[in-house]
C-alpha cells in the first residue's frame, strides 16, 4: 500500500490560513447578518454557524494540516510537545493572515461596520470576561487533545466533537464575551473595524485556557506525552 506524502510546511500553513479565513468570514459574517437583518439568525444560529464552519474545515483540512485554525491551539500543542516550534510559528502567522483577510473582505462588503464586523467585546467586567475565555478555551482544548492525540478516542468523530464544542461554548459564552477562544478570530475583526477594547482578554484567555485544557487531558490520560506532529494525527 502506498504511503501518502505529507504536505510541506508552506502548504500546511496555507491550509491553516484558508481555514481561518472560512471561520471568520462565516462566523463573523453570521454576526453581521444577524445585526443587519434584526436578529434573523439569533444567538443559536450564530453559535451553530461557528460550530459548523469549524466542523467543515476540520473535515476539509484536517488531513493536510491537522486543522488547528487557532493560535492558542497551536501553542498548546507546542507546549505539550505534540507540535514543533518551527511549524508553530508558520501556523500562527497563517492563521492570523487568513482571519485578517476574511475580516477585510467583510469590511469591503459592509463599510458601515455593523456589529464591528464581528469583533469580540465583553458584556461584563474584565475579570469575569477573562475567566470565561480561559474556561471556554480549556473546554475546547480538552476535547481537541482527546480526539487528536489519544488513539483510544474515535478519530472519525473529531470534527463533530470539536465543532460541537465550539457551538456549545458559543451558546453560553457568546453573550458574555463573544466566545472567541481564538486570538486569530478576534484579531482579524478588531484590525478591520478598529475595535481594540479589551482585546488583550482574547489573547491571554485563549492561550492560558488552551494550555490548561491540554495539560488537564494529559493528566487524566495518565501517559507521558510523546513528541509528535499533530498534523499527522487526524
Amino acid at each position: 500500500m502506498a504511503v501518502r506524502e505529507r504536505p510541506g510546511l508552506a502548504r500546511r500553513a496555507l491550509a491553516e490560513g484558508l481555514a481561518a479565513f472560512a471561520l471568520v468570514f462565516a462566523g463573523c459574517g453570521a454576526i453581521v447578518a444577524n445585526t443587519v437583518h434584526a436578529g434573523a439568525l439569533g444567538g443559536v444560529g450564530v453559535s451553530a454557524t461557528f460550530g459548523l464552519v469549524i466542523m467543515a474545515m476540520i473535515y476539509a483540512t484536517g488531513h493536510l494540516s491537522g486543522a488547528h485554525i487557532n493560535p492558542a491551539v497551536t501553542l498548546a500543542f507546542t507546549l505539550t510537545r505534540h507540535f514543533p516550534l518551527r511549524d508553530a510559528l508558520a501556523y500562527v502567522a497563517a492563521q492570523l493572515a487568513g482571519a485578517t483577510a476574511a475580516a477585510f473582505v467583510l469590511l469591503a462588503a459592509w463599510s458601515a461596520k455593523p456589529a464591528h464586523l464581528g469583533a469580540t467585546l465583553p458584556s461584563v467586567g474584565t475579570g469575569t470576561a477573562l475567566l470565561y475565555e480561559i474556561v471556554l478555551s480549556a473546554f475546547l482544548m480538552f476535547v481537541i487533545v482527546a480526539v487528536a492525540t489519544d488513539t483510544r478516542a474515535v478519530g472519525a468523530a473529531a470534527a463533530l466533537a470539536i465543532g460541537g464544542t465550539v457551538g456549545l461554548d458559543a451558546l453560553f459564552g457568546g453573550p458574555i464575551t463573544g466566545a472567541s477562544m481564538n486570538p486569530a478570530r478576534s484579531f482579524g475583526p478588531a484590525l478591520a473595524s478598529g475595535t481594540w477594547h479589551d482585546f488583550w482578554i482574547y489573547v491571554v484567555g485563549p492561550v492560558v485556557g488552551a494550555a490548561l485544557g491540554a495539560l488537564a487531558y494529559q493528566l487524566v490520560r495518565g501517559e507521558h506525552p510523546r513528541p509528535a506532529n499533530v498534523a499527522q494525527t487526524r
